[in-house]
């Protein structure tokens, strides 16, 4: 596979099967991962790979607090602006139509939307995540290593043949997280990534893209 069909076919599944990923396979992403884009060469990611019985505990025990209606943890981070101007907004609005539009879940049917939302606390069924760490000392040029970081790690896991979903929905369950990873007390939890082979019996509808004139200007002589 090369560079730009893995980018062009990477996306955010939210269906795996239970086929488990080989441990070298892991192991030989993460290592070539390391040779992401950092500015000055911090290498600021931390990342826990779970899986097995690990996975199954956290899945469970985020699942205990969905039933009991635990609120969720503040969150470290703020993951949106209070108020998203255009055209940003309207990327947002039309994500939400396309993807509960495609489970046929209607835009008012709340109690519906939290039910396909739960699917997170389940990994979407993959047999392995990253949950990937920042120290909190750290600022916004080491946050955008991190994005380069998860993008060459989803990158990579294509080329495998696998498939990937970033999560950052697993910062509101950052306590839990750290109930089975035990992270220093200076990591903020940035996301978390569910990792696994796609199940191809599931539908989906792929998002669109802006125009390349509405994100780029090319200034030429």
């Amino acid at each position: 596979m090369d560079v730009y069909e893995a980018v062009t076919s990477r996306r955010a599944v939210r269906a795996f099967t239970d086929r488990p990923v080989p441990r070298e396979v892991l192991e030989r992403v993460l290592s070539a991962a390391a040779w992401s884009p950092s500015a000055s060469n911090l290498q600021p990611w931390r990342a826990y790979v779970l899986t097995g019985e690990p996975l199954a505990e956290l899945k469970k025990r985020a699942g205990e607090r969905l039933a009991a209606g635990d609120p969720w943890d503040e969150r470290e981070y703020e993951t949106y602006p209070p108020v998203l101007k255009s055209p940003y907004r309207e990327h947002r609005f039309a994500f939400g139509q396309e993807h509960y539009g495609a489970l046929g879940i209607a835009r008012d049917d709340l109690e519906a939307r939290q039910r396909a939302a739960s699917a997170n606390w389940d990994c979407y069924g993959a047999p392995a995540a990253l949950f990937c760490y920042i120290d909190r000392d750290l600022g916004l040029p080491q946050w955008s290593d991190l994005g380069m970081y998860l993008q060459t790690v989803m990158l990579l896991l294509r080329a495998e043949g696998l498939h990937s979903c970033p999560q950052m929905a697993w910062s509101m369950y950052r306590k839990t997280v750290a109930e089975v990873v035990s992270p220093p007390d200076e990591l903020i939890l940035f996301c978390g990534m569910s990792i696994g082979f796609e199940d191809p019996t599931a539908s989906y509808i792929r998002t669109g893209r802006a125009p390349l004139d509405e994100t780029v200007t090319f200034v030429e002589g």
